[in-house]
């Protein structure tokens, strides 16, 4: 059976939006001062972004654990290009996963990306019908 999500957004006055999300959490959405905004919240398209490492990252974070594997740090740069015309978009999305550590297991931590990417994440899933993904791991030992 599908799962329906209900967010409600509500205007806030000027470019501001308060939208809640089904945790019961809420966030500011906003645009640049320089756009007519008061750079109060996250960008729009911005979010889409930090959508997709956050929810990558949840699956990778989770399998780390199952796998029980060692890392002392681990980050996500997401990094887009977005069209010229409108409706602006991104076309290109790179997606670097980063892990810090001594003792790293580089083939299980490339096999947790994997899975994310390829079963797991559906923000993934959702970017890959409008935009060329790049996927990059990168494994930094101390």
């Amino acid at each position: 059976m599908s799962t329906t999500n209900h967010i409600s957004t509500k205007w806030l006055g000027n470019m501001s939006f308060e939208s809640n999300n089904p945790s019961g959490h809420s966030l500011r959405i906003d645009i640049a001062k320089e756009d007519g905004g008061d750079g109060s919240g996250f960008r729009p398209k911005a979010l889409m972004l930090s959508s997709l490492a956050g929810c990558s990252g949840l699956d990778v974070a989770a399998l780390i654990k199952k796998m029980k594997l060692e890392v002392e740090e681990f980050h996500i740069e997401t990094i887009a290009n977005l069209t010229d015309e409108h409706p602006k978009f991104y076309d290109k999305v790179v997606v670097e996963y980063h892990f810090h550590g001594e003792n790293l297991n580089e083939k299980k931590l490339q096999r947790a990306v994997d899975l994310s990417i390829e079963k797991y994440c559906g923000v993934m899933e959702m970017f890959r019908q409008f935009a060329e993904l790049e996927i990059k791991t990168v494994f930094h030992k101390k």
